[in-house]
């Protein structure tokens, strides 16, 4: 055994960088150092699937600050804005490297075993299961990255393939490791504890892998779609996907600095809620907020045509974020409801899901800087999101958004507390996912709307808000982007309304005529609330807070949900495209398209580097979309 180890070559996704596993629990040793047995497919397997839940140093870097980034989870400028952080890339690129060739290492382990007639009846399960699972891998590197190796094991410097090979290897790669599975081989309990996800279970690996082969071919619906229909189809016929909540991938996390503590259990990032996501809750369903909060911050609910205090000297208009120039002084009078679960109101400090970040936690009370002058105002029991960009004077004079903590809503204590599972697949992603194929036409068994519908329904449910579920589904109410919940109500709001505020330098009343935005990304923004709007506005909902990167996957391939444009008081050096003069209209110039390659990979392999970027069909940039994510 020792022999096989010493001959196998793996290839580095990262110029022959190889990381330790010394970081890993009694669970992880380093298999580099093993006896003769322990060098098995299983302790491979559980390093790869430990690692990639992320430890704190990459979480905060790639799951918190560039894919809750980029999905627009929460208000931060960074990747958003066009910022890429390369010393974050070098990391994740040697991370993704290390995930992946621990689950190669263990293939091959499996395969010299079963060659060698030494294996146990259970090792082909746990070969196939750790072929899925590379398979998730890779699509979350190319996801990231574009171009990418498929072959891990033949050499230091592997070759690269296109995003439309590595997706097509894939597919080949999902079918083949379910087809080879092996029902009712019982896996033994020292073995199964390696596998966090599902045990070695193999039914719900197959159906992991048939859900996700769902989510790869919808990837490619608008660049491939004969491939795209195919592939979903066939997965389909399966009858074997993830549909009910026990069958969902989660992965339990814990407290302390390694791979299984929270991926967003830094408390120095405050991830406040985004001006996209609040868009979308405002009005959403038309759940009243008083039947959702406690007793006393009900009176802080505000009339439902009320937007709030006016301060044009402090808030940015420079942006096509509906709301942009108001702060609304109470509580909005109609929310989604899971906005209340996921998010705490400021000064809220009863809520067991408030979130103390030091000192500033409580304060409820900040200022508006005019000149020699400070205006007051009271942040307590108040709902507000802000753009993201550059609000030039405006946000310096603003320090309800130039301290951001405790002055708007931010994610729940609950998802920082290292106690929770963190989700790579649940069930109404599969909804979702079947809602979208239907109204492409392609068989799946449902219809749109039932799809629809039960993906809301498995979703309220996780977040416990299953009471409000029927009335949501039929509420008729637009939110602040112009779409409702109601999968028969296809009206469209009209390209504006007129709201109530207060001037909030002389306490004077008006209205306003707030407009719908123009998503000119999604059918040239003659539509807000269509069908497929419709579906991937309550998609981009429910992947809060576990899969951002889909979130930001969803709005490069369709664009949509409606992300508004960064503030433009001043020019933002890494979206040149973006300027005064377009900043009301949307392009894909004016979003992050994908990570570039880390430096060390240049500097490394220039080969290889070059290939890559060729096979890109671009520069090796931000702005440069991935095959599947060219919008027409």
């Amino acid at each position: 055994m020792k022999n096989i180890i010493s001959k196998i070559s793996f290839a580095l996704l990262l110029g022959g960088v190889i990381s330790s596993c010394s970081k890993f629990d009694e669970m992880n040793n380093n298999p580099y150092k093993a006896s003769d047995d322990q060098v098995k497919i299983e302790f491979f397997f559980n390093n790869s699937l430990t690692g990639a839940q992320q430890d704190p140093n990459i979480a905060e870097r790639i799951f918190v600050l560039d894919w809750k980034t980029t999905g627009r989870q929460h208000m931060t400028n960074g990747l958003a804005t066009g910022t890429v952080n390369d010393d974050w890339s070098k990391e994740y690129y040697r991370y993704s490297a290390e995930w992946i060739k621990n689950a190669t290492k263990g293939i091959e382990i499996a395969t010299n075993e079963i060659n060698a007639g030494s294996a146990k009846e259970y090792t082909n399960n746990l070969l196939q299961i750790t072929r899925i699972w590379r398979a998730y891998l890779i699509s979350e590197a190319a996801d990231n990255f574009g171009p990418m190796p498929i072959e891990f094991a033949q050499g230091v410097n592997p070759k690269y393939s296109s995003v439309k090979d590595v997706y097509y290897y894939l597919f080949e790669e999902l079918k083949d490791a379910t087809s080879k599975m092996k029902s009712g081989v019982k896996v033994p309990d020292d073995v199964m504890k390696f596998d966090r996800a599902y045990a070695f279970n193999d039914e719900k690996w197959i159906k992991y892998a048939n859900s996700m082969r769902m989510r790869l071919a919808m990837r490619l619906s608008e660049v491939d779609a004969t491939k795209a229909k195919s592939e979903f189809e066939a997965a389909v016929a399966s009858n074997k996907f993830i549909i009910n909540t026990v069958d969902n991938f989660t992965v339990a996390e814990k407290d302390g600095w390694d791979p299984l503590t929270g991926v967003m259990s830094r408390s120095w990032n405050y991830q406040a809620l985004s001006a996209t996501l609040n868009n979308l809750y405002l009005g959403l369903g038309g759940i009243p907020t008083e039947q959702q909060v406690a007793e006393p911050l009900k009176s802080s609910v505000k009339a439902d045509n009320y937007i709030g205090k006016r301060y044009s000297n402090h808030f940015t208009t420079m942006t096509n974020d509906p709301s942009a120039g108001y702060w609304l002084d109470g509580l909005p009078n109609k929310i989604d409801p899971r906005a209340l679960k996921a998010f705490f109101i400021p000064g809220d400090f009863s809520n067991q899901n408030f979130f103390m970040n030091g000192d500033d936690s409580e304060t409820t009370v900040d200022t508006l800087v005019n000149g020699s002058t400070k205006i007051a105002v009271n942040t307590k029991y108040t709902w507000n999101a802000f753009s993201l960009g550059d609000w030039a004077a405006k946000g310096t004079n603003n320090r309800l958004r130039s301290t951001l903590v405790g002055k708007v809503p931010a994610i729940g204590v609950q998802f920082r507390r290292s106690a929770n599972s963190r989700i790579f697949f649940a069930n109404w992603e599969t909804y979702f996912l079947l809602a979208e194929a239907s109204l492409k036409g392609w068989t799946t068994g449902t219809s749109a709307q039932a799809a629809y519908e039960n993906g809301i329904k498995a979703n309220f449910d996780y977040w416990g808000v299953g009471q409000f579920a029927t009335e949501y589904i039929n509420s008729m109410d637009y939110n602040r982007v112009g779409t409702s919940v109601s999968f028969t109500h296809v009206v469209e709001p009209g390209d504006s309304h007129t709201m109530n505020y207060i001037d909030g330098y002389t306490n004077v009343a008006g209205t306003a005529t707030i407009k719908y935005p123009v998503n000119t990304l999604y059918k040239n923004g003659t539509v807000r609330n269509d069908l497929l709007t419709k579906i991937i506005t309550q998609k981009f909902i429910a992947n809060l807070p576990w899969l951002p990167l889909e979130s930001w996957n969803d709005q490069r391939r369709l664009g949509l949900p409606f992300f508004e444009n960064p503030a433009i008081e001043n020019a933002l050096p890494n979206l040149p495209d973006l300027t005064s003069a377009n900043y009301m209209t949307s392009s894909i110039k004016f979003f992050p398209q994908r990570l570039a390659f880390p430096s060390s990979f240049r500097d490394t392999d220039p080969a290889g580097y070059q290939e890559a970027v060729n096979l890109l069909g671009g520069t090796d940039k931000v702005l440069t979309p991935l095959w599947w994510a060219k919008q027409k």
